[in-house]
């Protein structure tokens, strides 16, 4: 069963594979992050774990079994009780509840 994990580098390779995997089907919803993300995607990942110390952010990727990045779930601009919340989930993990489930963990965590 997937399982919503705060991020960590463990993460990085999963979450690189699952931003190219799904690139395309990203594109027909939301604007295409360019080249520059992938080629600079470590140097990303640590700038975002580093916002995610501060407590600004809280970012989380939902994970299934085998260890494969099904989904992201982040809390972003967090202040004065409230946040904004993103997510994506694969596009062979649609059609499952698992942003339905991925957006009620987050919700949990950010009450707790």
């Amino acid at each position: 069963m997937p399982a919503l994990e705060r991020l960590t580098t463990r993460h990085a390779p999963a979450l690189l594979r699952f931003e190219r995997v799904n690139r395309a089907y990203f594109a027909r919803f939301v604007p295409d992050r360019g080249d520059d993300y992938f080629d600079e995607f470590d140097d990303r990942l640590a700038d975002l774990l580093t916002e995610q110390d501060t407590g600004a952010c809280h970012f989380h990727v939902l994970v299934d079994d085998d260890g494969t990045v099904l989904g992201r779930f982040n809390l972003v601009d967090v202040a004065d009780g409230s946040a904004e919340l993103g997510y994506r989930v694969a596009e062979r993990a649609t059609g499952r509840g698992l942003a339905r489930e991925g957006v009620r963990g987050v919700r949990a965590l950010a009450r707790d």
